[in-house]
C-alpha cells in the first residue's frame, strides 16, 4: 500500500505539537517527499511549514522541485533572497532562471556577495557546456598540508559543504592536483605523508567542455563528483552524481524528442503554441520529404496504369523498410552515446547490413508465399484482364526481392546517416525516426516501382 505522505504531513502541520516537535517529525521524510506534497498544500500551510522548518531546511526541499517559481512567489522578497542563498549554486540558478527578471535583480540585489559571485560564475556557461551544470559545493585543500591540518579543514568546511565524499587537492600554482577519498583521509596515521593518500591522475573536465562530449566518461567512470578545471587547469566547481543524473535524463529526453521528430523535449505545463512551434520544423521538412515520395510515385505512372495489382504490396515494402531503418538509428545512437572508435564504427555498419540482409532474406521469403496465395485465390490478374500464373510469380518475385533489397540497404542507411552526422559535428540524434522513415520511403519506392518496370514492361 503506497504510503500517503500528504495526509501525513498535514496531520503533523495541524497537531497541537510544539513546533520544534512537529519540525523533528517532518524531518524524518525525505525532501523529494516532501517537495512533492508542497503542491498539494494550501498557501497557508505551505507558509507554516517553511517557518517550522527553517530557511536551510526549505533550501534543501526547493532543490527538488520542478516549478519552483510558482513556490518562490508565496514568499516576501527578503526570506526567498535567504533560501536561494542557501542552496547549492546550481539550485539557485534554475530557480532565478524560472523568476520573472524584475524578481530576480529584486532577489539578488538581497543575496550575499559571495553568492551572486557563485551563480555568475557558473552562468556564464552555456546549457551544452559541462561548466553550467556544476557546483560551487566542495572542499579544496592543498598538497602541503599535513593530514592533521587537511583533517582540520574538512571538519571546519563540512557545516557549509556537504560534498565532502571526495576531497580536492590543488598544488602552490593552485593547478588541480588530484583527489582523495573522506575515509583514506578519517584512516591515515597522523604522519602520514598526504600525497601518498591521493589518486594524482583523478579524471576531470574542462568548464567549457560539451555536456555530449562528457557523458560517455561521466558514465564510465560512476564516481560521486567530478572536479571542473578552468583555462589555468584551477579546480572551479564539481559535478556531482545528482547532477550526472540531471544531464543524463536531459540528453535522453532530448534524444527521444529528436528521434520524434521534434526540435525540443516538451512538458505537460507548456503552452499549446509553445509545442507547436517545437513540432513544426521537423513537420515542414517532412512534408517536402513526403512531397518527393509523391514526385516519385507519379514518376512511375506506367507502371501503376498498366500493373494497378502492384499499388496493393507498396505499403508493405514502405513500413518494413522504414521499421528496419528506424531499428538500425536506434542501436547506432545508442551506440556512439557509448564513444565507439573508429573501426567499431565501421564494424557496426557491417553488421546492420548482415542484420537487414537475414531479416530481410526470411521476411521476403514469407512475402513471397503470402503475395502468390492472395494472388491465387482471388485470381487477381497482374497485367490484363486474365489471372496468369507465370505473372503471379512474377509479381511475388517483386515484392520479396524489393522487401530483400530495401531492408538490406535501409539498414546500412540507418546506421551510416547518424555516423555521419557525428562526424561532421552535428547532433546524431537529428538524424530522427520521421527522417530516416522518409528517406527509406524514397529508397523503397524506387526499388520496388523500379523492379516492376524492369521485370514487366521493360522487358
Amino acid at each position: 500500500m503506497i504510503r500517503d505522505y500528504v495526509e501525513e504531513l498535514i496531520r503533523i502541520i495541524e497537531s497541537s505539537k510544539t513546533e520544534e516537535e512537529q519540525k523533528n517529525l517532518i524531518l524524518q521524510y525525505h525532501e523529494s517527499d516532501i517537495a512533492d506534497a508542497l503542491a498539494n498544500l494550501n498557501k497557508e500551510q505551505r507558509l507554516k511549514l517553511y517557518h517550522i522548518l527553517g530557511e536551510e531546511n526549505v533550501s534543501e526541499i526547493f532543490a527538488y522541485l520542478d516549478n519552483v517559481a510558482d513556490y518562490v512567489e508565496e514568499l516576501d522578497q527578503e526570506k526567498a533572497a535567504d533560501i536561494i542563498e542557501l542552496m547549492d549554486s546550481d539550485d539557485a540558478i534554475d530557480v532565478l532562471e524560472e523568476l520573472d527578471e524584475d524578481d530576480r535583480k529584486e532577489i539578488e540585489s538581497l543575496m550575499e556577495p559571495d553568492s551572486i559571485e557563485d551563480i555568475k560564475l557558473i552562468d556564464q556557461f552555456n546549457e551544452e557546456q559541462i561548466g553550467s551544470k556544476m557546483t560551487t559545493n566542495f572542499i579544496l585543500i592543498s598538497k602541503s598540508n599535513s593530514v592533521k591540518t587537511a583533517m582540520k579543514k574538512v571538519i571546519s568546511e563540512a557545516a557549509e559543504n556537504d560534498n565532502v565524499a571526495t576531497i580536492y587537492v590543488e598544488d602552490e600554482y593552485h593547478h588541480f592536483f588530484g583527489a582523495l577519498d573522506l575515509r583514506d583521509l578519517i584512516i591515515a596515521r597522523e604522519n602520514d605523508d598526504l600525497v601518498s593518500l591521493m589518486k594524482q591522475n583523478y579524471p576531470y573536465f574542462y568548464a567549457n567542455e560539451e555536456v555530449t562530449d562528457c557523458i560517455g566518461r561521466l558514465k564510465d567512470y560512476a564516481l560521486d563528483s567530478y572536479p571542473i578545471l578552468n583555462a589555468k587547469n584551477e579546480i572551479i566547481g564539481v559535478v556531482t552524481s545528482d547532477d550526472v543524473v540531471e544531464v543524463l535524463d536531459e540528453e535522453m529526453g532530448d534524444d527521444y524528442a529528436k528521434l520524434g521528430g521534434l526540435t525540443e523535449e516538451e512538458n505537460l505545463g507548456e503552452s499549446i503554441f509553445l509545442s507547436v512551434k517545437k513540432r513544426l520544423p521537423w513537420l515542414i521538412a517532412l512534408l517536402f520529404l513526403g512531397l518527393v515520395v509523391s514526385t516519385l510515385i507519379s514518376g512511375f505512372e506506367a507502371v501503376v496504369a498498366a500493373l494497378p495489382v502492384i499499388v496493393f504490396f507498396q505499403s508493405l515494402i514502405l513500413d518494413m523498410a522504414g521499421n528496419t531503418g528506424t531499428q538500425s538509428l536506434a542501436v547506432t545512437i545508442r551506440m556512439l552515446s557509448d564513444e565507439v572508435k573508429t573501426k567499431d564504427l565501421l564494424k557496426l555498419c557491417f553488421k546492420e547490413i548482415r542484420v537487414g540482409f537475414l531479416n530481410g532474406l526470411i521476411l521476403a521469403i514469407l512475402a513471397f508465399v503470402f503475395v502468390f496465395c492472395f494472388l491465387f485465390i482471388t485470381k487477381q490478374p497482374i497485367s490484363g484482364d486474365v489471372y496468369n500464373h507465370l505473372q503471379a510469380l512474377k509479381a511475388s518475385g517483386i515484392v520479396s526481392l524489393s522487401l530483400l533489397l530495401a531492408m538490406t540497404i535501409c539498414s546500412l542507411i540507418g546506421s551510416a546517416i547518424p555516423i555521419f552526422f557525428m562526424k561532421i559535428k552535428i547532433d546524431p540524434a537529428v538524424a530522427s525516426g520521421p527522417f530516416i522513415t522518409t528517406l527509406n520511403d524514397i529508397i523503397a519506392i524506387v526499388l520496388y516501382y523500379g523492379l516492376a518496370y524492369l521485370l514487366f514492361l521493360a522487358f
